[in-house]
């Protein structure tokens, strides 16, 4: 059955933050489709992908990607849950060959509770000596967030410039040097994501990183229902974090047709 709406996607995936965001209000080149229990939404270039975000039981969900993908195409990756998504590719193999669906890697989805409430601001510590406060960066600055995403996180998927990412929130040292930024990146109605979180290695461990998380965080929180963002699995300093923040994670998996 095809959704016609944000409100059919979120009453198809009880309110899911995964799915909900890749739905992106259903807004231009969204497509969608609910069978049974399950649901899967396509939309395009989204976090720098074309992503059919799924949910549900393998069965359904692997029914619901092979008609999406006759629709929208094979360059579309399929996103969900890990035990989902690895069930789904490995029931698209045929009894003479290979799966259909490869595996691409595995990743944390980390959200914030329905209704939870802000982070509270930092609080300043002793290590964060004449830091100024975190806030949104001018344009002009992004130079700057480049360089320092550049030394500090060179396989960040948000960069300035790059659709979808909608603006840079910072913490300048006692120097006035730029040490840590995040980015509100493919953010929707119902979820904002944070993105392109990054500190300078020559001051990790003092507490910016935090800070300019809290600052993000409490922005999308006061315009979203939900915050969001996604991790490295094997990222636990930032994992750890994001929990302090109140955050929680689940496992994801990414596959995508054979041969694209």
């Amino acid at each position: 059955m095809r959704l016609a709406g944000a409100a059919d996607v979120a009453a198809a995936c009880s309110g899911d933050a995964l799915v909900l965001w890749g739905a992106q209000g259903m807004g231009p080149g969204v497509r969608a489709w609910a069978l049974g229990e399950s649901v899967a939404v396509a939309c395009p270039d989204l976090n720098r992908r074309d992503r059919l975000t799924v949910r549900g039981l393998p069965a359904q969900v692997g029914v619901l990607a092979e008609h999406a993908l006759r629709e929208v195409g094979p360059s579309y990756r399929l996103v969900g849950e890990r035990a989902l998504v690895e069930e789904v590719a490995a029931r698209s193999a045929g009894s003479d060959g290979p799966a259909r669906l490869e595996l691409l890697g595995s990743f944390e989805w980390m959200d914030t509770p329905p209704g939870a409430p802000p982070p509270a601001p930092a609080r300043p510590s002793g290590r964060e000596g004449a830091a100024g406060p975190a806030g949104w960066l001018p344009g002009a600055q992004e130079g700057e967030v480049s360089a320092l995403l550049a030394r500090a996180a060179p396989s960040a998927w948000a960069v300035p410039g790059v659709a979808g990412v909608r603006r840079w929130a910072g913490v300048r040292g006692d120097d006035g040097q730029l040490v840590a930024v995040a980015a509100d990146a493919w953010s929707c109605p119902a979820v904002g994501f944070a993105a392109g979180v990054a500190t300078a290695p020559a001051v990790r461990g003092r507490g910016y990183g935090e800070r300019v998380c809290r600052f993000v965080f409490a922005e999308l929180a006061a315009a979203h229902e939900r915050v969001a963002l996604m991790v490295d699995t094997g990222n636990h300093a930032a994992i750890a974090l994001y929990e302090r923040l109140g955050l929680r994670g689940r496992p994801l998996a990414a596959a995508a047709l054979n041969g694209t």
